[in-house]
């Protein structure tokens, strides 16, 4: 589904339009070959039928729209972990001496640089950078080396490790959410789950086709309304909805304006 989880919005309203239109086209389609004495005797059976497909896929539904906003919500969450971890990491700097500091604090401005400028245009196609990782990588390098003198330095540098293992884990966490979060069978059920329930509305049979027609509509517009909220958020960092990087550049131009 990349195809669609990466377009913008404007797309996505004209592929709802068009899926509505389509939807609308189909009772009218079957009025011309199935008489409408044939189609009222199916009305009383299966609305009963219908009665049960609709709230199995209502549930369905509801239950990926829920997941997939929490899981955006989630990314949000890690990219203000990250962010804040760098802060403090940068603010702990202070403790070391002159040379370290100045080193920690530049290597982790370049960490941030890195996701603005690499890592987050590859978190738009659900890559992730290696010259991100290249930059952690050398922030743990400056904590590694760094050798304590007595019970406070130790204490500081432990923190750091800390500081550390939470920005990795809020990086790990952001770059799996980046790959999108609705597996591929789920996402086939939800598409069939649509186009089998819009369908069985063709079943019935009303004196007036277009009033049909327009209950259809309505029914595929709220159908597909809700896949295209999941679309839209599958993808964290890319299409029509996306995670704010305001989080980093805030915190990377703090620490360019200096102390």
């Amino acid at each position: 589904m990349s195809i669609l989880t990466t377009r913008p919005f404007w797309v996505l309203i004209l592929l709802l339009l068009f899926l509505t239109a389509l939807a609308m086209v189909g009772p009218l389609l079957i009025r011309r070959r199935v008489p409408l004495e044939k189609l009222r005797t199916n009305n009383e059976v299966a609305g009963f039928k219908f009665a049960t497909i609709g709230v199995l896929y209502a549930v369905l539904l509801a239950f990926v729209v829920i997941i997939a906003w929490e899981r955006f919500h989630d990314a949000e969450k890690a990219l203000a972990q990250e962010a804040g971890s760098a802060a403090t990491i940068y603010g702990l700097s202070a403790g070391l001496d002159a040379g370290d500091a100045a080193e920690l604090r530049s290597r982790v401005s370049a960490y941030l640089e890195s996701i603005l400028a690499q890592e987050w245009p590859a978190m738009a196609a659900g890559h992730w950078s290696p010259a991100t990782t290249a930059a952690l990588r050398r922030v743990y390098q400056v904590v590694v080396r760094y050798q304590p003198t007595d019970m406070r330095d130790s204490d500081l540098q432990q923190e750091l490790y800390r500081e550390l293992d939470r920005l990795t884990e809020a990086r790990r966490e952001r770059l799996v959410m980046a790959e999108g979060t609705v597996p591929d069978v789920i996402w086939f059920v939800l598409l069939l789950g649509a186009t089998l329930t819009i369908g069985f509305t063709f079943l019935f049979g009303t004196q007036y086709v277009i009033i049909q027609s327009v209950m259809t509509g309505v029914l595929a517009a709220l159908i597909f309304s809700a896949i295209l909220v999941v679309i839209a958020v599958d993808r964290p960092f890319s299409g029509a909805v996306v995670v704010s990087r305001e989080p980093i550049r805030t915190v990377l131009e703090d620490m360019q304006a200096g102390p």
